[in-house]
C-alpha cells in the first residue's frame, strides 16, 4: 500500500514543494522516515502513532516507511506531522488519494489529535498558489496567516479528525477569508511622538531626512541627552509599509515563529532593539539549523543599536557586507541560505567611556589613549557605510522650561511620505526605492551638481578627507535634502547641510 501527500518545507523564507511518501508493507512492525530528517522529523513517528490512535483510527501493525523528497534536503520542524498522518491513513484506504492529492498541508500533532501551529504557512500558501494548487490544509491558528495570499482557498482544522472528515467531504469548513481593507489603518503611529522631545532640532531635522531617504544614522553624545529617546520615536516617522513590503516582513517573521496568534500580516514596520551582548549568529542569523537574525527581523524596518561601541568587534564588523547588499547568506556544510535584510541603522554612541568627553560642563575622566581606544571599536568601514552622523548635545534648561509645542511626529511624517513619493517617481523605471539604495550609475543619473556644489565638495573631501564611499553618502544625503524641500536639482546649500552630518569624520 503505497500513498502520497503534497507539503512543503521552507528554506531561507521561501517554501518548495515536498512530497510525504508512505510506503505500508508486510513485516514486523517499525516505523522507518528517511530523507535527510532531522530529530524532530524523526520523532514525528510516535506524535503521529498517538495521534492517529487517539483520533479513533487503527494504526497498522505493519512495515511502515515514509520517504521525505527531495531526500537531498535536510528537513527540521514538527510541520510534516499532519502530513505523514494523512498519508498513513490514505495507504490503509481510510482516505481516498483522489481527494488528498488537491491539498498542500501542515501542521504538528499533539498527542491526543489536536493539530498545533507551525512556522512557515505563509510561504506554503505562496508556493502553493505559485504552482497552481488551489487549496491548502493549514492548523487552525495559521489559517489567518495563509489567507494573506490571494487566490488560493485556506482550510483551517484543529484536530487530525476534522481534517479527515473534510478531505472525505464529510464536514464542511468555510475557507478563511481575508479582508486587507482593514489591515493598513490608519494606527501605524507610535504611541511616542516627536512632541514629547525638547530641544534637539538639529536632530530631529538629521533623523527626518534619515527616514526621507532610507538613510543609516549614528548618533554620538553623552549619557541623558536624548538619544535612545529619539531613535524609539524615529519609528513615528517612517512611512508605513506597501503590501509587498508586509508580505516579504510576514515571511520572515513566519518563518522565525513570531508572529502572534491569529495574527495575518505584519503591517507596522518592525523597530529590533537588540542588547549589546548579542552573539554573531543572533545578530546576523545561524545556528545548527540555520533562523532569521536581527537585521533579518529587522528587514523593511529599523535597527536600533545603543551603546554601539559595547557592541562586540566582530558583530559590528559582520553588518558590513548585509548593509551594502541589503541581504546576508549563511553558508553551512549541507545548505547556503539567504535572508533580507534591508534595514535602516540607527545606532547611539557615547564620545567617550566615561560618556562625557564632549559636555560643556562636565568633566571627562577618560584620558586620550581610551578614547583613541573606544572609538576604535567602530572601524572606518563600518563608519562609512552609516549615511549620517549627529552629534547630540545635552538639551539646555531653557529647552525643557520651553512652553512652546513641539513639532509632532505626525507633522514630520507628512513630509517624508511627500519626499519618499518625489523618490518612487524618480525611480520608477530602476530596481530601487529609495535614495539610500542609490548606486554610482544612479548617482551619475540622478545626482548632477553644478560648478559652486562640486567646488564646496571638493573642499570637504580635502579637509575630511572623505573616501570614495563618504563622497558618495554626502551626494545621497544632498539628493534628499533637496527632495525634502521639493527641489529638483541639488544646489550648494543641500551640499553644505550634507557635509555637516559627517561629524566622525571631522573628529576621528
Amino acid at each position: 500500500m503505497l500513498s502520497r501527500v503534497l507539503t512543503s518545507a521552507v528554506v531561507g523564507i521561501d517554501a518548495y514543494l515536498m512530497e510525504v511518501e508512505v510506503d505500508i508493507s508486510k513485516g514486523l512492525p517499525a516505523f522507518t522516515t528517511v530523507g535527510l530528517a532531522e530529530v524532530s522529523v524523526r520523532e514525528s513517528k510516535e506524535r503521529v502513532k498517538a495521534a492517529i490512535h487517539n483520533s479513533g483510527y487503527k494504526f497498522p501493525d505493519d512495515r511502515i516507511t515514509v520517504n521525505l523528497a527531495p531526500a537531498n534536503i535536510k528537513k527540521d520542524g514538527t510541520g510534516f506531522d499532519l502530513p505523514i498522518a494523512m498519508g498513513i491513513l490514505t495507504a490503509i484506504g481510510i482516505l481516498p488519494e483522489t481527494e488528498v492529492d488537491k491539498f498542500l498541508m501542515i501542521g504538528e500533532l499533539s498527542l491526543d489529535g489536536r493539530i498545533k501551529p507551525v512556522t512557515g504557512s505563509l510561504p506554503m500558501a505562496i508556493e502553493a498558489k505559485r504552482l497552481g494548487y488551489h487549496s491548502i490544509l493549514v492548523p487552525y491558528d495559521n489559517r489567518r496567516e495563509a489567507s494573506v495570499v490571494e487566490g488560493i482557498s485556506v482550510v483551517g482544522v484543529k484536530t487530525l479528525a476534522e481534517a479527515v472528515d473534510y478531505v472525505r467531504g464529510e464536514k464542511d469548513i468555510q475557507p478563511e477569508l481575508f479582508d486587507l481593507s482593514n489591515v493598513f489603518n490608519d494606527n501605524y503611529l507610535s504611541e511616542s511622538d516627536f512632541s514629547e522631545v525638547a530641544g534637539q532640532q538639529h536632530v530631529k531635522r538629521a533623523l527626518e531626512i534619515a527616514a526621507a531617504g532610507a538613510h543609516n544614522l549614528v548618533m554620538i553624545g553623552p549619557p541623558g541627552s536624548g538619544k535612545t529617546m529619539m531613535a524609539k520615536r524615529f519609528a513615528g516617522i517612517v512611512p508605513e509599509m506597501s503590501f509587498e513590503e508586509a508580505i516579504e516582513t510576514t515571511k520572515i517573521f513566519s518563518v522565525a515563529g513570531l508572529l502572534e496568534k491569529d495574527q495575518a500580516l505584519v503591517t507596522q514596520r518592525p523597530f529590533r532593539s537588540p542588547h549589546h551582548t548579542i552573539s554573531d549568529a543572533g545578530m546576523i542569523g545561524g545556528g545548527n539549523i540555520p533562523r532569521p537574525g536581527e537585521i533579518s527581523l529587522a528587514h523593511n524596518g529599523v535597527l536600533f543599536l545603543d551603546e554601539l561601541a559595547e557592541f562586540k568587534k566582530p558583530v559590528l564588523e559582520a553588518l558590513r557586507q548585509p548593509l551594502e547588499d541589503r541581504r546576508v547568506t549563511i553558508s553551512r556544510a549541507a545548505m547556503s541560505l539567504t535572508y533580507p535584510s534591508g534595514f535602516m541603522l540607527i545606532a547611539a554612541l557615547n564620545p567617550c567611556p566615561c560618556g562625557y568627553h564632549t559636555h560643556p560642563e562636565k568633566a571627562c575622566r577618560c584620558s586620550l589613549t581610551q578614547i583613541e581606544k573606544y572609538r576604535n571599536k567602530i572601524s572606518g568601514p563600518l563608519l562609512d557605510r552609516i549615511d549620517i552622523h549627529i552629534d547630540v548635545p545635552p538639551v539646555a534648561f531653557k529647552d525643557l522650561r520651553n512652553a512652546v509645542a513641539e513639532e509632532s511626529s505626525a507633522s514630520i511624517r507628512q513630509r517624508v511620505i511627500k519626499a519618499r513619493k518625489h523618490q518612487a517617481r524618480r525611480f520608477v523605471h530602476e530596481r530601487i526605492l529609495t535614495n539610500a539604495q542609490m548606486k554610482n550609475r544612479h548617482l551619475k543619473k540622478f545626482c548632477p551638481i553644478d560648478s559652486a556644489s562640486a567646488r564646496l565638495l571638493e573642499v570637504a573631501v580635502d579637509k575630511l578627507h572623505l573616501s570614495a564611499r563618504a563622497y558618495n553618502r554626502v551626494l545621497k544625503i544632498a539628493r534628499t535634502i533637496a527632495d525634502l524641500q521639493g527641489d529638483e536639482t541639488i544646489g550648494s546649500d543641500h551640499i553644505a547641510e550634507a557635509v555637516q552630518y559627517r561629524s566622525l569624520d571631522r573628529n576621528l
